[in-house]
């Protein structure tokens, strides 16, 4: 006999705005007694008895037969939690953490234990750059005959995509911010999507590494390994710029604009990649993540997009609140 597990508050209130939100809530406890039963494993929650949560599924600590540690994840029916085990199954250990077994028909995965509370949020930065790069450095793994490979998006599609979107939200959104800024962005689809696409730079990406998606290795063990991914084909590049919008308070205060361009060299430089590349993806990122907190009426996350965008192209947007002022996403 299980104890049921019940669905964390905050991820109960993200999910219940929809009718599939609410089913999916509903259906939870069950599919997690249902994973416990096929794979043999025993509850291991925390003193306070609540599971672990993301943005869009639930974490389970759990003992399996053999008394060794893992964690249970059931995620939210969506795109990129589908590909999430193609991903880890690519990966097969190597920078991301391990998949034991998976059941898409409830959205479950058996995944390895990691240590929850060090990751590199944690970390002073002149330690977490090149833990970071180091992770990156192993994700790094070109397309192979395997079959998973051809379920995944391309980052050049992407672009190709934003080529077409952005200049149309932005116009109906009320011009938000200039018309130069949106044109960097542009120039990165022009340059990298389709046409600019060179293949034999194709790697799998994890498109949100940001610290809290990589944790320590368990009991003691050195190094880190990613978690949480969400992934397309393409420029390794492309995934150094959530490590720009995260964590800005820890900036100097004088030049804090020069300092964030540093950053983003030293984590290039950390995982062997194009500095110049990531800058521009950095840019194309966040004139895309500005426009759809616009959209969603964010204006304080809008700035801080707005601030790490303008910055990395070399010319900070006038207006915008002092960078320790942002609002903060981790």
């Amino acid at each position: 006999m299980t104890t049921r597990v019940e669905v964390p508050d905050a991820l109960r209130l993200r999910h219940r705005q929809t009718a599939v939100g609410r089913h999916w809530l509903g259906e939870v406890p069950g599919y997690v007694e249902q994973a416990l039963a096929q794979w043999q494993l025993r509850l291991d929650l925390p003193p306070d008895g609540q599971p672990w949560h993301g943005h869009s599924g639930i974490v389970v600590p759990v003992l399996m037969a053999d008394g060794g540690h893992a964690a249970l994840k059931v995620a939210f029916p969506h795109d990129e939690a589908v590909l999430e085990p193609l991903a880890l199954a690519l990966w097969g250990g190597s920078g991301a953490v391990r998949m034991l077994a998976h059941d898409t028909s409830i959205g479950a995965m058996l995944l390895e234990r990691l240590d929850e509370r060090r990751s590199l949020l944690e970390l002073p930065m002149e330690e977490a750059v090149p833990a970071w790069g180091a992770v990156m450095a192993e994700l790094r793994v070109h397309p192979d005959a395997r079959p998973e490979w051809r379920e995944l998006p391309h980052i050049a599609a992407t672009a190709e995509r934003y080529s077409d979107e952005l200049p149309q939200v932005w116009m109906e959104l009320g011009e938000p911010f200039p018309r130069w800024l949106l044109e960097a962005a542009l120039e990165v689809c022009q340059t990298r999507g389709a046409v600019g696409r060179r293949s034999s730079n194709d790697v799998l990406v994890h498109t949100d590494l940001h610290y809290q998606n990589v944790l320590a290795r368990p009991d003691g063990a050195a190094g880190y390994l990613a978690i949480d991914p969400q992934v397309q084909v393409g420029d390794a590049e492309f995934a150094v710029a959530p490590c720009l919008w995260n964590r800005i308070q820890d900036l100097p205060v004088l030049d804090t604009e020069a300092a964030l361009r540093r950053r983003a060299s030293a984590l290039s430089r950390a995982a062997g990649l194009d500095e110049d590349l990531a800058g521009a993806w950095a840019v194309l990122r966040e004139v895309e993540n500005a426009l759809s907190y616009f959209s969603d009426s964010l204006m304080h996350d809008a700035q801080r997009s707005l601030w790490v965008a303008s910055t990395m192209a070399g010319r900070t947007l006038p207006g915008l609140p002092a960078a320790h002022e942002l609002h903060r996403l981790y």
